[in-house]
Order: C-alpha cells, then sequence, then structure tokens
C-alpha cells in the first residue's frame, strides 16, 4: 500500500536543484538521458566511477596532487581503495573561502551569543595549528575534545586535521569511564575542554571530571581549557592553559599538510552498550566527498543557506554538520537543552536567524509534540526549507505533526546511517515528493538492499539493511585491530563482501525507504521476524502513553514478545488498557506482534544520544550484565527491568 503524499517540490525548486544540475551535468559529458531520481541512482551505481569522479569536480573539492584512478575494486569490501594518487586536506576543503560571510552563529541556553565569518574562522584555526606545532603535534597524532558545542570545538578540529592529527570527540556529559572507555583506547597528546556547560538552566562543572580522566590517560602532555562559564583556577591541572593563552602567537597563515586521500580523519565510538566502545577510524576524503553529497545534493545546500543541528560533538551529525563549511553556509551551534527555557526555544533561534535548514532527532520531535507546542503558530519560519530527523525511525504520527504544527510548505526528511558510516544509506532528496512514514530514497551511489533469510534482494518486504558495493566513507579500519577481525567481524560476518548494517528496512516500488528500527533487537516469535518500530508507532499514538519499550524473551523454545509502557502522569495501567494496546497492536500491525505481557515501567533506557536500548534491557530480562552503561543516558534505570516476577511465568 502507498502512503500518502505530504509534501510534493515545485516546478522552479525541481529546476534549480542542485541534484537536477548534476543530472544534467552528468547528461552533458556521458551524452546520456537521464531523466530522473531513479535514473540518476541506478547510473551511480552501474557507473561507479564515473558517478564518484563526478561528484568530486562537482564538489570543487581542493587537491594537491590529482587521482589516478577513483577505486580498484568495488567489491572488495572491506578494502577498497579510493581515488589512490591524489592528496588533499579536509580542513583547506573547509576553509576555501576567507571572506565576511558568516560561518558559525553560536548560541547558548543562558542567551550566550557569537559570531564568526569565515576570515575569523580562518585566522582563528591559523594561531590553533600554530599552538599545535608547539606543542609537539604531528600528523598521525590523536587530538581529543571533551567539550561542549562551541565554535572552539570546530577550530580545535579544523587546526588538527590542517596537521594531519585525528581528532575524536565526547560530549561533557558523558561519565568519567565512559570516556576513558574511548579515549584511552586511541591515547591522546592534547585535549581541549570547557571548565563547564549549561543544561536546563543549571551549570555542570566539567573540571572534575577532566581532572579524573586525565588521572588515568597519562598520553596527555597538553590540556587547553576553554573559560565557557567562569574562569576558573587551573594551577592543580598539569600542563593546562586557558584557550586564549594557548592561542597567543602571531601565525596568519596555515600551511596544510599534504595527506593521501585516506589518511585517517576522525575516530569514532559506537554505543558501547554490548561492549567495549568499537573505535571506528574515517577517512579525510571518505567524510568529504560523502559529506559534499549529502549535503549539496540530497539536501540542496548552498552557500546562502544557513544550517542548523541539534547535536552534541558526541554524536556524528556534528561531524556531518561541520562540512557544511566546504560548502560555505553558515552553521547554527547551540549548546544547551532544546527545551530551555520552553519547548519554543529552538523555533525562536530558527526565525531569529533564519534557518532554512533545521535538523534534529525523531525523539526531539515527539517530545515537541507531546508538549503542546505548535511552532507555526508563534513563528514564521519563512526562511525553513527543510526538517531533517535522524537517531531513530520517525513515526508516521510525527510526520502529521510537523506538517500540521510546524510547515506545510517544506521537505521533511527523515535521514538514516551511522556512526559507522559517518553518512547515511537512505536521506532526503529536493526534487522528490514526501511520503507519509518514508525515507525519500535511498543515496547515490550506496547500493543499498533489503535481505531477505535467504540472502536476497527484495521490494515491499522487510529484510535486512545491506549495501553490495563499496562507498567511499566506509571505515579504513578500527583502532587497535591490526588484523582487521573486529571490523570483518562487526559488518561482513554474515555476509562476506556485503556490508551488513543492522536495520530492518523496507524498499517500495518508488524507491522510498521504511526503518524498522535494529535488526539485532528485532523480535522473532513463531520464527516471524518484527521490527520494534512497528509497535512503537502504534502504541505510542496513544495519549494514555509517554513512552514504551519492546523486548523479545525467550520463553519455552521460543521467543515471546513484552511491551514495557511508561504512563502519562495519572494513568493507570488496567485491564481495559492492556486490551486496547493489544487491540490496536493486532489490528495495524499483526498478530504476531501482540505482546504476551504488557508491564509498566517508570523508566526507560536512553543512550545519550536519543536512542532506545533494547538489547541493554533484553540482557537483564536474561540474567546477564550490561556492559559500559556509561554509555546510557540514565543508567539507573536499568535496574527496573531486574528479577521481574511477572516474566517468571
Amino acid at each position: 500500500m502507498t502512503n500518502k503524499i505530504l509534501w510534493t517540490p515545485g516546478k522552479t525548486q525541481i529546476e534549480q536543484a542542485q541534484m537536477t544540475r548534476f543530472r544534467q551535468q552528468v547528461n552533458d559529458k556521458y551524452e546520456l538521458d537521464l531523466k530522473s531520481y531513479d535514473d540518476l541512482y541506478e547510473w551511480s551505481l552501474s557507473h561507479a566511477e564515473d558517478f564518484w569522479s563526478e561528484m568530486w569536480h562537482f564538489g570543487g573539492i581542493v587537491s594537491h596532487d590529482s587521482y589516478t584512478r577513483v577505486v580498484d575494486d568495488l567489491y572488495k569490501m572491506p578494502g577498497a581503495k579510493w581515488f589512490q594518487g591524489a592528496t588533499l586536506n579536509y580542513a583547506e576543503n573547509l576553509l576555501r573561502y576567507r571572506d565576511d560571510h558568516i560561518a558559525i552563529q553560536f548560541r547558548g541556553e543562558d542567551q550566550i551569543q557569537r559570531t564568526l565569518t569565515y576570515a575569523e574562522l580562518y585566522a582563528a584555526v591559523t594561531k590553533t595549528a600554530q599552538a599545535m606545532q608547539t606543542a609537539g603535534l604531528q600528523s598521525g597524532d590523536r587530538v581529543a575534545g571533551f567539550i561542549p558545542n562551541l565554535p572552539e570545538t570546530i577550530i580545535a578540529m579544523l587546526a588538527a586535521s590542517s596537521l594531519g592529527a585525528i581528532w575524536s570527540s565526547s560530549s561533557p556529559d558523558f561519565g568519567i569511564n565512559g570516556v576513558l572507555d574511548r579515549f584511552s583506547q586511541i591515547e591522546p597528546k592534547i585535549i581541549f575542554a570547557a571548565d563547564g556547560y549549561y543544561y536546563g538552566g543549571k551549570r555542570f562543572d566539567s573540571l572534575e571530571k577532566l581532572k579524573g580522566i586525565l588521572a588515568k590517560l597519562p598520553s596527555v602532555e597538553k590540556v587547553v581549557v576553554v573559560p565557557y562559564t567562569s574562569t576558573p583556577d587551573l594551577s592543580t591541572i598539569n600542563n593546562c592553559v586557558f584557550w586564549d593563552d594557548f592561542l597567543d602567537n602571531d601565525a596568519t597563515e596555515v600551511t596544510f599538510t599534504s595527506l593521501p586521500f585516506d589518511h585517517p580523519l576522525y575516530i569514532m565510538y559506537s554505543s558501547g552498550t554490548t561492549g567495549l566502545p568499537k573505535s571506528i577510524v574515517h577517512s579525510a576524503g571518505g567524510t568529504l566527498i560523502q559529506h559534499l553529497k549529502e549535503l549539496q545534493l540530497h539536501c540542496d545546500l548552498k552557500r546562502e543557506d544557513t544550517i542548523f543541528y541539534f547535536t552534541t560533538c558526541g554524536w556524528m551529525m556534528w561531524n556531518w554538520l561541520v562540512s557544511s563549511l566546504a560548502a560555505g553556509a553558515t552553521l547554527v551551534l547551540y549548546d544547551g537543552n532544546p527545551f530551555y527555557p520552553g519547548p519554543e526555544a529552538l523555533w525562536q533561534m530558527s526565525d531569529d536567524l533564519d534557518i532554512s535548514i533545521f535538523g534534529t532527532s525523531a525523539k526531539y520531535l515527539d517530545a515537541l509534540e507531546t508538549s503542546g507546542c505548535k511552532p507555526w503558530m508563534s513563528f514564521e519560519l519563512k526562511s525553513l526549507r527543510a526538517i531533517l530527523s535522524t537517531g531513530s525511525p520517525l513515526s508516521d504520527d510525527s510526520f502529521d505533526f510537523v506538517y500540521a504544527n510546524i510547515k506545510q510548505d517544506m521537505l521533511l526528511g527523515s535521514i538514516s546511517g551511522g556512526t559507522d558510516i559517518v553518512s547515511c544509506f537512505a536521506l532526503g532528496n529536493p526534487i522528490l515528493p514526501v511520503y507519509r512514514g518514508e525515507l525519500q530514497c535511498r543515496g547515490l551511489g550506496m547500493k543499498v538492499e533489503a535481505f531477505n533469510e535467504n540472502g536476497e534482494g527484495v521490494f515491499n518486504q522487510k529484510g535486512e539493511l545491506v549495501c553490495s558495493q563499496a562507498f567511499p566513507s566506509m571505515p579504513i579500519y578500527f583502532w587497535n585491530d591490526p588484523g582487521g577481525e573486529k571490523y570483518q567481524g562487526a559488518y561482513f560476518a554474515d555476509y562476506p563482501g556485503i556490508w551488513l548494517h543492522g536495520d530492518y528496512i523496507e524498499i517500495n516500488e518508488h524507491g522510498g525507504v521504511r526503518i524498522f528500527g535494529r535488526s539485532d533487537a528485532t523480535l522473532n516469535p513463531g520464527g516471524v521476524r518484527i521490527g520494534t518500530a512497528e509497535i512503537y508507532t502504534v502504541v505510542e499514538n496513544l495519549l494514555e502513553i509517554e513512552d514504551s519499550l519492546v523486548v523479545g524473551q525467550a520463553w519455552q523454545d521460543d521467543e515471546r514478545v513484552i511491551l514495557f509502557v511508561k504512563l502519562q502522569n495519572g494513568v493507570v495501567l488496567t485491564d481495559d488498557l492492556k486490551k486496547q494496546l493489544k487491540t490496536l497492536i493486532r489490528q495495524n500491525c499483526s498478530p504476531r506482534h501482540v505482546p504476551a505481557k504488557i508491564l509498566e515501567t517508570h523508566d526507560i533506557p536512553y543512550t545519550i544520544n536519543g536512542k532506545k536500548v533494547e538489547i541493554a534491557v533484553k540482557k537483564i530480562i536474561q540474567g546477564k550484565e550490561v556492559q559500559n552503561q556509561s554509555a546510557l543516558a540514565n543508567p539507573e534505570s536499568l535496574e527496573l527491568y531486574r528479577d521481574l516476577e511477572a516474566l517468571k511465568d
């Protein structure tokens, strides 16, 4: 059944879109007649070398040496070599503009406001890079950020990458052990931090945590502190200086280190809720070209745009957002609680700064609806032309909410990929309609398929998300995995040579994609695979339900479905409410989806990045321990699921 179309781009918008211009460029150069996105998508797969070569030129990638070949083997996964012979620098590409156009608008929840032009950004990176060199930083060294979403975070990252150093960051709301689980693996030489941060109208100190981290991180030779919330005493921290003192030099130019396409740029981390976080290494060139493709073509980002993503610098959307500098756009950084002092906070900011592309999470949109906020009633949002959502599947009802209560004439782009690829498999498209509950398309150059139980690609059926052709933003390796066993096991154990992502998806006849949640959390009653997102869509539509969590429990040589519900204040989980839930799930999903047990809970565990942690709860129910609980925003909630008498019969 085809979903309802909620928005369609106008003729002028289609004609002026960079996606259209790119298609015309391909047609002209290769004497083709590609008429639609589907045509362009299929060409990007069947002629992948030509596609990525054209994206290199369309994105205006700045290089020192040209490439001799686009890719050596499209079906070598992992290990395909991209753009061999080319040398470039990621920071140089993001600093190609050095004028008075605004590069960064910063807003803090306590009304702190700052603006940096591209010229000012370049000058700050120049001084920071010089200070790093003076401190002995060399290509390949690691630089860590335990820091809020500040302009200094971007400046430090760009300075490090200008020298060929590798950047890795963690949000300051992580606990000491959570940070050490990550940074102790990579042994950074320099760490950037702030004295504290604001959230929900309160100030939180970061320096005590920082001291605890440094006590077990002997590799750090220099600590640089941004005095964000105060001017603290740094005398008790060895080799520690304030930001301004660190930058006290006369440098005026950056000498960008010329590096291979696959030189490491970022080390990012899996959530770590099922073991020590995987340290995923991404290349400078692969990150750059993939982000340019997604930002310029799929988001239609232009220089005159202002783009915002609500993220911490510990989530991959920060890395994705920062690449917008390569397009010359204006970035908006926000640090703090998005509902402070009220649910309208980000929409007031959107009006004030003329944000044209507004990025957030599905969880935020759901919370916004629950709050009763209707931005269209209070704000003009005249510049807003796209809302992007990721982090978890966006429910059908959230699609309705956005178009009914935020803005009608705009693109709602649900996007999905992950830290593993620092980009997207499926995402938005400025020349395609938006269907209720669907991601608009698979990304150009990404051979995304839904595999059934037999490892066959299927349409209009749920299956495992796989990518059966190499792409530039695959990790180059995992840190401390010299034989590649962890990397191989993470993505290629089930289908050798084919990337298995771990999401459960359906691709339909018009190329739209639906996401049904993590396949490793997929329910399997009676041997029938069920995505948890299908149940959430039904359950969380009830006014009585604030939140919910679904897991499978091994039971009598099978698996039964257990539904936990967090109720709104004053609501009681009666037999009638349980019956209503089961009836709705049966009607809207299937009899197989109906939970064997519906239990009340007072909290649902989430990662710090806002993802439900079904696997951890499943482990607790099985009597197993959950490692690295520091990756959770509310680890104490796991105790609510331990030794439940109701699950013993």
